[in-house]
C-alpha cells in the first residue's frame, strides 16, 4: 500500500486546510489509517490559528464510497467462536462516528467538494460538513439498504434534521443514487456547479470564510448545530454566552470599529 500521506493528501494554503482522499481506484472508500488521518487533520485545523477553512474533497470519479474494513482490527470470537458481544457498537463509536463528529465538531468551517458518487459513510461525512458543493456528476447515496445494512456514520441524525424524516427514510429505506441537481433541490447541497469548475468555487468559498471572522464563525457553527437538539431556553442562553465570548476577540473590535469608521475590515482570525 502506498505511504499514508500520498492516500490522504494535505496542504494549507490562504489560511485554507485542504484534505483530499487520494485512492481513485477504489472510488476513495476510506481505510482505517486514512480515517485516523483525516480526523488527526481536522484536529489540527482546530488548534491552529494560521488555518481558518477546511475543505474535504477526493481525486477522480468518487469522492467517497464509504469505509474500506480492509486494515481494521479483526474481529474477535469467545471460546465457543461467537462473535464477541459490543464489538461492533465500538467499532461504529470508534470509528465512523468519531469521523463524522470530527466534522461537526472542527472549529473551523469546513467545505465539502463532493466531485463524484458519496455513498454510505462517504455520504454522511460530505453532509456533516458546513457547507456542500457538489459538481453536477455527483451522486448521495444511502448504500446500506442494499447491503442488509442500518445506517452508520450519523446517517440517521443528520439526514432527518436536513430533509425531514419522510425524505431521510425514503433515501435509507430504498437506497436510490440521488443526482446532485436533486440534492440540491432536497437542501443537502448548497450549489452544485460544473465539475469543472468544483474546485475553483471550493477555492473562493473557502478563501472567503478564512478571511472572515474566526472566532464568530466558530460559535455561530456551534450555535446553529446545538440548535437542532435545544429547546428555545437554552438555546437563547448559548447564543448570549457565544455573544459574550465573541465581544472578547479582537475580530468584534474590528468589526464594530471599521462600521464605525467607514472602511472594510481586516479580520486576523483572532
Amino acid at each position: 500500500m502506498d505511504p499514508l500521506d500520498s492516500l490522504v493528501l494535505h496542504a494549507t494554503d490562504n489560511g485554507v486546510s485542504w484534505i483530499t482522499l487520494n485512492r481513485p481506484e477504489a472510488m476513495n472508500a476510506v481505510t482505517w489509517d486514512q480515517r485516523e488521518r483525516i480526523i488527526a487533520l481536522l484536529g489540527e485545523a482546530s488548534a491552529d490559528p494560521a488555518v481558518r477553512a477546511v475543505v474535504i474533497t477526493a481525486t477522480g470519479r468518487g469522492f467517497c464510497a464509504g469505509a474500506d474494513l480492509r486494515g481494521a482490527p479483526t474481529a474477535r470470537t469467545d471460546a465457543d467462536g461467537e462473535r464477541v458481544t459490543g464489538d461492533v457498537a465500538r467499532t461504529i463509536r470508534q470509528g465512523a462516528q468519531r469521523l463524522v463528529t470530527a466534522v461537526l465538531d472542527c472549529e473551523k468551517p469546513v467545505i465539502a467538494a463532493v466531485n463524484g458518487t458519496a455513498a454510505g459513510l462517504g455520504a454522511h461525512l460530505a453532509l456533516a460538513c458546513d457547507l456542500v458543493l457538489a459538481a453536477e456528476s455527483a451522486r448521495f447515496i444511502e448504500v446500506f439498504v442494499r447491503r442488509g445494512l442500518v445506517p452508520d456514520g450519523g446517517g440517521a441524525y443528520l439526514l432527518p434534521r436536513l430533509v425531514g424524516p419522510q425524505r431521510a427514510k425514503e433515501l435509507m429505506f430504498f437506497g436510490d443514487a440521488l443526482a446532485a441537481a436533486d440534492a440540491e433541490r432536497m437542501g443537502l447541497v448548497n450549489r452544485v456547479v460544473a465539475d469543472t469548475e468544483l474546485a475553483a468555487t471550493a477555492k473562493e468559498w473557502a478563501e472567503r470564510l478564512a478571511a472572515g471572522p474566526t472566532r464568530a464563525l466558530a460559535l455561530t457553527k456551534h450555535l446553529v448545530n446545538a440548535s437542532l437538539d435545544a429547546d428555545r431556553t437554552t438555546a437563547l442562553a448559548a447564543e448570549a454566552w457565544a455573544q459574550e465570548i465573541n465581544m472578547s476577540t479582537r475580530d468584534a473590535n474590528e468589526g464594530v470599529a471599521s462600521f464605525v469608521e467607514r472602511r472594510t475590515p481586516k479580520y486576523r482570525g483572532l
